[in-house]
């Protein structure tokens, strides 16, 4: 399956928007913790330089799922996105891991430097404004084109939103009782802010890559889809996996023994006509027709008793 070329546009303006906003407000961030001497401030900017590293590789992959499917690649390309997300949350561990590992040594080693001064403040104020409109242009773009790599980095910036209030907090303390403890403080809480943040995107990610699914909500559609169709029921295997945004959709239903191939096939398209006027983004359904009572050895896959118990998430 390939990804909507209107979409591939999308991903493409998220992530330019993501490299260009990110690497501005990673530059001003970085220089002004430098000569201010504010740790908190030094582990934001890493931080975006991080960000700017999503953005890039946000480009890279619109690339990559833009191409159509091939003999080698019968799904398409799309899962170039989740693996994508996968390897860019170790990044972001390693960038906070590494602010954690400095801020701590410096705070055993007793190295304390003197309070940040005004300028620091003035950038950070920046920061914040600037990732309130990045978070919110990626949480749009990524919604517009079903991008789960594009949310996630609005997830990431929203927690960028709340690592920069946590350094100007740092720095006024730091202003009003004269030394740079507070603000090595605050580094090791960004860091660990920054590892909580790349541990959920791997989760997210993770959870695309062996197709599993957060709830059973989506397959109620294709049940309630199945009830809605004459001549079609008892809908078990049910399988949804998301591939690059797009839906990817299997399962069986009972029909009539007695009716013609040809019958019998009218009744799955119409299912499957039925379906696609009730989800969005569905790429591929696959449906297997079979006899009443040949689901007896059924190992795998959602069924209506799944989604009625509301067991949760299914993998």
């Amino acid at each position: 399956m390939s990804i909507q070329p209107e979409n591939i546009a999308v991903i493409r303006k998220a992530g330019i928007i993501a490299v260009v906003g990110n690497a501005v407000l990673a530059i001003i961030k970085l220089v002004a913790g430098f000569i201010s001497g504010s740790a908190a401030l030094i582990g934001d900017g890493i931080d975006s330089t991080g960000d700017v590293l999503i953005g890039a590789m946000t480009l890279i992959v619109a690339k990559i799922i833009s191409k159509p499917a091939d003999p080698e690649h019968p799904w398409g390309h799309g899962r170039a996105e989740a693996i994508a997300t996968a390897a860019l949350s170790f990044i972001i561990f390693f960038l906070g891991a590494q602010l954690i590992v400095n801020s701590v040594t410096n705070l055993i080693d007793g190295q304390s430097p003197m309070a940040p001064s005004v300028l620091a403040l003035i950038v950070t104020v920046i920061s914040i404004v600037g990732k309130i409109i990045l978070a919110r242009s990626q949480f749009i773009l990524g919604k517009r084109a079903g991008s789960s790599m594009i949310q996630a980095n609005g997830k990431n910036m929203t927690g960028d939103i709340m690592i920069s209030l946590g350094v100007l907090f740092g720095l006024i303390v730091s202003m009003l009782t004269g030394t740079g403890y507070a603000d090595s403080i605050v580094a090791v809480a960004i860091g660990a802010w920054i590892v909580w943040t790349a541990i959920g995107i791997f989760l997210e990610a993770n959870l695309e890559l062996m197709d599993g699914s957060k709830d059973l909500e989506p397959y109620k559609e294709i049940f309630d889809a199945v009830a809605s169709v004459e001549g079609a029921s008892n809908p078990h295997r049910a399988r949804m996996r998301r591939i690059g945004g797009l839906w990817d959709i299997s399962f069986d239903i009972d029909v009539d023994p007695n009716l013609t191939v040809y019958d019998a096939h009218l009744i799955a398209e119409e299912l499957e006509d039925e379906i696609r006027l009730r989800m969005e983004d569905v790429a591929d359904i696959m449906i297997h027709v079979e006899p009443p009572g040949d689901d007896q050895d059924e190992e795998f896959g959602v069924s209506e008793e799944h989604t009625s118990s509301d067991k949760g998430s299914t993998e």
